[in-house]
């Protein structure tokens, strides 16, 4: 069962077609077997809270809270690591930010 802060990779489906890829995404939340993600992509050119190798990623990411989408249990593939609880408060600060948005 994924937890909230995994580094995941699964299987997802693009919105524009029924082709699907494997990629890594962090575990927002999970209720009920579906699970909710943002995007994580390695073009560091993207806006979005940087992911280094010392945090566990392979290589140098983005987390993209831009992307964000649910997929279900069935399409993890793995989960590679768990952010730690300075860059997960980091995640939750920007996600209330931009929420903070929706009151006005």
């Amino acid at each position: 069962m994924p937890k909230s802060g995994d580094v995941i990779i699964a299987r997802m489906q693009f919105t524009d077609s029924s082709d699907a890829k494997v990629r890594p995404a962090l575990v927002l939340f999970e209720e009920l077997g579906n699970v909710v993600i943002a995007g994580i992509t390695t073009n560091l050119k993207m806006k979005g809270i940087p992911i280094t190798v010392k945090d566990g990623a392979a290589q140098e990411s983005i987390l993209k809270l831009n992307y964000i989408l649910t997929i279900t249990n069935e399409t993890i593939v793995k989960t590679v690591f768990h952010l730690n609880p300075e860059k997960k408060h980091l995640v939750f600060e920007e996600l209330t930010n931009r929420l903070q948005g929706l009151r006005s």
